[in-house]
């Protein structure tokens, strides 16, 4: 897969699994990716949770998408940053009919962006289960 393949499978999929570290110790949880670009994956989380402390706090984090029927593993690592942009917590709660009612009663101020940047992708497939990882960079 090229990075452009990538891209569209991450966008595909958009539900996976975000590890992330907290004191030392490892953490994941499964999440829905916004959004994938060159620019890096976009997410959203409650800025109350656990995940928004520790990307605070350790950026580092991978995220693995899968599509078991086609046996495909894509796993994205990077640097997660915080991004203060209200037009885009709008845009997302826009597109977003669930987060609506809380947005109502709680505001903007409950929503955590987060875009993860640095991005390097590996593929796994069975067919490569053996075979040396490549990385391939996610941004030009």
């Amino acid at each position: 897969m090229n990075r452009q393949q990538i891209l569209e499978f991450l966008n595909k999929a958009q539900t996976c699994h975000l590890a992330t570290v907290e004191n030392s110790e490892p953490r994941v949880r499964g999440m829905m990716m916004y959004r994938a670009d060159e620019s890096g994956l976009l997410f959203h989380t409650g800025t109350g949770k656990d995940v928004f402390r520790q990307i605070q706090t350790q950026p580092a984090v991978e995220i693995c998408f899968n599509d078991l029927q086609a046996g495909l593993q894509v796993r994205v690592r990077g640097r997660a940053q915080i991004v203060e942009d209200q037009a885009l917590k709008e845009e997302i709660v826009e597109h977003r009919d669930f987060m609506k009612p809380w947005i109502k009663e709680h505001g903007y101020g409950l929503i955590g962006v987060f875009r993860v940047t640095d991005c390097v992708a590996s593929i796994w497939t069975f067919a490569s289960n053996f075979a040396p990882k490549e990385f391939i960079p996610l941004h030009p």
